[in-house]
């Protein structure tokens, strides 16, 4: 099924967290944010320039959001996105909420994520 992405303002980190941490002021503070708490650890998906320079990060992603919302008895639609950007090459950190789905992908990589995703019959907006 052929879906149309939209490219969000970036760049964005994936911070770790201690798992009895605190959510921090600064990991709601922009859009988009998710935060996820396992037993393991605290994980804060944020704007990069939010994160204190002292917290374990990984930045420079872009988020492709998959316009929504989405039906919940839909199948397969992360799968057909992360399957394109597989066999590009493109690693991915997926993001799932109510509406949609948000597939992040490093800064360096995201003309090959577009381009993944274009020949794979999807619509991408926005850079």
């Amino acid at each position: 099924m052929p879906l149309t992405l939209d490219v969000l303002p970036g760049p964005l980190a994936i911070a770790r967290l201690d798992p009895g941490a605190a959510v921090p002021a600064w990991a709601t503070a922009g859009v988009p944010a998710s935060i996820t708490r396992t037993t393991g650890e605290l994980s804060v998906v944020c704007p990069q320039e939010l994160v204190p320079a002292a917290v374990r990060q990984v930045g420079g992603y872009r988020a492709l959001a998959v316009r929504g919302p989405l039906d919940f008895a839909l199948t397969g639609i992360v799968s057909g996105l992360t399957t394109a950007l597989a066999h590009a090459g493109v690693p991915v950190f997926v993001i799932s909420t109510f509406d949609t789905d948000l597939v992040l992908v490093p800064g360096e990589r995201l003309g090959d994520a577009v381009a993944a995703l274009h020949e794979a019959g999807h619509r991408v907006a926005g850079r």
